[in-house]
């Protein structure tokens, strides 16, 4: 699959334009985005409402796409990134498998305006058709609090195991001499257990353990009000994305 966001309307047989909408409902975790000039722009506007904002401690607000998605009935515990021990089912989502790889490469070419209560993230995760295939390859995550404009920034990389016993927590944040919001290609290549990260060509770090199950991509801008300093509520977080191959 290789996405270079032409069209003037999102590929919806690739891409899901909700974020995890199995713990809230697809008309709240509905992604602020929009296409032009061969890009895909994800933002957060001031007005748009917190996910999950009855329960997600600490409050959150995101715009995210998702190659895959799926869940049980509603009021059943089945569905992806659960993020408390004991969540249900609000809305029961149909399965969908846009892009599922499980090896190979995946390259995102992309820049990111951030301020420090803001984040950007490329990652994958198992589809959690097994509760076990849950694990999640962090191809790229940026926190705007990590960054130093026009200089550098703490690019995070690397495995999360979550629930899966078979795949070690290998995951760091290392400093670049990049400037975020200018354009980069982030990519990983994986294969036999092996996931090798890298940044504008150059290999960065490896992690063995991979998952080798298939995985579904996740693409999103974050924005924590938490982290807010008291004159930032104006601010509008982006993610402005290139290309997407997998």
């Amino acid at each position: 699959m290789r996405d270079d966001f032409d069209d003037t309307r999102l590929d919806l047989s690739v891409w899901s334009p909700y974020y995890l909408p199995q713990w809230s409902s697809r008309a709240a975790t509905k992604a602020s985005y929009a296409l032009s000039d061969s890009c895909l722009t994800l933002s957060i506007p001031i007005d748009q409402g917190l996910w999950c904002a009855d329960d997600h401690k600490p409050d959150l607000r995101v715009s995210g796409l998702q190659s895959g998605s799926y869940s049980g009935p509603v009021g059943s515990t089945a569905g992806q990134q659960p993020y408390r021990d004991g969540l249900v089912v609000r809305e029961e989502q149909p399965p969908f498998w846009g892009c599922t790889p499980s090896g190979g490469y995946v390259e995102l070419r992309a820049r990111a305006d951030l301020s420090p209560r803001s984040m950007a993230a490329l990652w994958m995760v198992g589809l959690e058709d097994q509760p076990e295939r849950c694990a999640e390859i962090c191809v790229m995550e940026v926190f705007g609090d990590a960054v130093v404009p026009g200089e550098s920034a703490a690019v995070g990389m690397g495995l999360h195991s979550f629930r899966d016993p078979s795949v070690t927590e290998d995951f760091e944040a290392v400093r670049l001499p990049i400037d975020i919001s200018s354009f980069h290609t982030y990519a990983v290549e994986w294969s036999g257990g092996v996931a090798t990260f890298s940044v504008d060509g150059t290999p960065i770090r490896s992690c063995t353990g991979a998952p080798t199950y298939p995985m579904q991509l996740m693409l999103a801008v974050f924005d924590f009000p938490d982290r807010s300093t008291g004159d930032d509520h104006h601010l509008v977080p982006t993610f402005t994305v290139d290309h997407v191959v997998a």
